[in-house]
């Protein structure tokens, strides 16, 4: 069985307008802490991803934050975590996934979006084969599902892409999911290697 040591989640700094959002935050926070994984987030204590690294600390599990300097005095950052702080909003998302094995996207604004396609980009492109997840609550990903479904038809994106996309509805789920992919990627690293030899 795959190690899977570090998780990065991206989501909203802000609360957003349900609180299923928020229980969904508290719940990938408790799995990755359960999971005995590292949570690894954008820094802040505001927002979901306050909840979802507040929760993880408090069950006991490993966090670290990485942050812009000059975001500080906006969104804080929590007490007794290990924390990096970094110049600019691209080197925090580069770091985010760089220290990931494996990613879960919950709800979130323009700032995740934004992590969500670089890393699915650069999932696509090579540069990475780490498992990525969506927590789908209350159905928030699917505008997103049917606009990347969207840009298939049209022509502009692989299918491969949007097969890569996965909704997952529970916390836990999620967890046992990325740890089944990284499984699959071992099983076939491991054929791959006989057929050498």
């Amino acid at each position: 069985m795959a190690k899977l040591r570090s998780i990065g989640v991206f989501c909203g700094s802000r609360m957003g307008e349900r609180e299923t959002y928020a229980a969904a935050a508290a719940g990938v926070g408790r799995a990755i802490a359960q999971a005995e994984c590292r949570l690894v987030y954008g820094g802040g204590d505001v927002g979901l991803m306050g909840i979802a690294a507040s929760t993880a600390a408090a069950e006991g599990g490993a966090v670290h934050g990485i942050i812009p300097g000059f975001l500080i005095a906006r969104e804080g950052h929590l007490d007794g975590v290990e924390i990096k702080i970094v110049e600019t909003m691209s080197e925090r998302k580069s770091e985010l996934i760089a220290e990931s094995d494996a990613y879960i996207i919950l709800p979130g604004g323009t700032g995740t979006l934004e992590e969500v396609f670089d890393v699915v980009s650069r999932q696509q492109l090579g540069l990475h084969d780490k498992p990525i997840v969506f927590l789908n609550t209350d159905g928030f990903w699917g505008p997103f599902i049917e606009l990347i479904a969207h840009t298939v038809r049209e022509g502009f994106t692989p299918q491969t892409l949007a097969d890569h996309v996965e909704l997952i509805d529970r916390p836990e789920i999620a967890i046992a999911r990325i740890c089944a992919l990284l499984d699959e990627k071992d099983a076939a690293a491991a054929q791959l290697a006989e057929k050498a030899d």
